[in-house]
């Protein structure tokens, strides 16, 4: 049995940021893939759920040319698997959202709600921090932007406050020539859970950017590789240096999923793999 919850569904952002703004115990429902199992599962205590759903303004996709995408809290993963905007200009999150649990899911889950889900191993966050992805929140107060990369701040934490919503996400426009690509390993073929989930992208000046999750609190942008990497040159021979460096560079931990020693390996691996299929 669910546990017992007042339920509003605002049709105006404005009415949704007000009644966030009443409450600590409210929690906001748009595809509702995790927070329904956490209500199933008695994980949380919800007294309050705001159904963002009906709110227009969270609905946004929107492609500006040489400035970027928008992707609103209300945009669901299969979105961007059948866009050809996503699929040509932005390769790795087409690819990462493409391997996100199973058709049925995606038609749900939201590309805002993984992220505010922070989970370590979430497969969409390294395809956007490759593209230095910037998250607008709004509340009451006013709306700030954050980079993607700050906004994690731990396992299944945010930097979200009360009375605070994503609003959307932004990918700045990667212009021409670019290049990218997700790869990810995990225990079954399928829907699963990734053990490592790699992101690397050549932009179109020749330089590299990385992106991993389920080796460290909080997914990654590999900075500093990166720019090692860059300053080798994108070569097989530095791509084979990257792929043993990046061992430094995280820190995986044993669990249910994957041994600590098998994800350093595949990191290597999956960087290898990826920076393949892009050179």
């Amino acid at each position: 049995m669910l546990s017992q919850f007042d339920y509003v569904k605002p049709l105006v952002l404005d009415e949704a940021l007000d009644a966030l703004s009443h409450h600590d115990d409210t929690y906001i429902l748009a595809g509702g893939t995790d927070l329904l199992i956490m209500l199933r599962h008695h994980l949380i205590d919800a007294k309050h759920i705001v159904d963002i759903k009906g709110v227009s303004e969270l609905s946004v996709f929107n492609f500006v040319e040489g400035e970027g995408l928008e992707i609103g809290a209300n945009v669901v993963v299969n979105t961007l698997v059948d866009s050809e905007l996503v699929k040509t200009k932005y390769g790795a999150l087409h690819d990462a959202a493409a391997c996100l649990a199973t058709y049925q899911l995606r038609n749900r889950a939201t590309l805002v709600g993984n992220i505010c889900n922070a989970s370590p191993g979430a497969d969409l966050p390294p395809a956007m921090l490759i593209y230095d992805a910037t998250v607008k929140i709004a509340s009451k107060e006013g709306v700030r932007t954050v980079p993607l990369k700050e906004f994690f701040t731990g396992v299944k934490k945010t930097q979200l406050t009360k009375g605070e919503l994503v609003v959307s996400v932004f990918l700045p426009d990667p212009g021409n020539n670019d290049k990218s690509v997700y790869l990810r390993q995990t225990r079954l073929k399928g829907h699963d859970l990734s053990t490592v989930g790699v992101a690397c992208r050549i932009d179109g000046e020749g330089k590299a950017a990385i992106g991993i999750n389920a080796v460290a609190i909080t997914p990654l942008r590999l900075n500093a590789l990166e720019d090692a990497l860059n300053a080798k040159g994108i070569t097989e021979e530095s791509v084979l240096w990257a792929s043993e460096e990046i061992k430094n560079h995280i820190k995986p931990i044993t669990d249910v999923r994957a041994s600590k020693e098998y994800r350093l390996h595949m990191a290597g691996v999956l960087l290898k793999r990826c920076f393949a299929k892009i050179m």
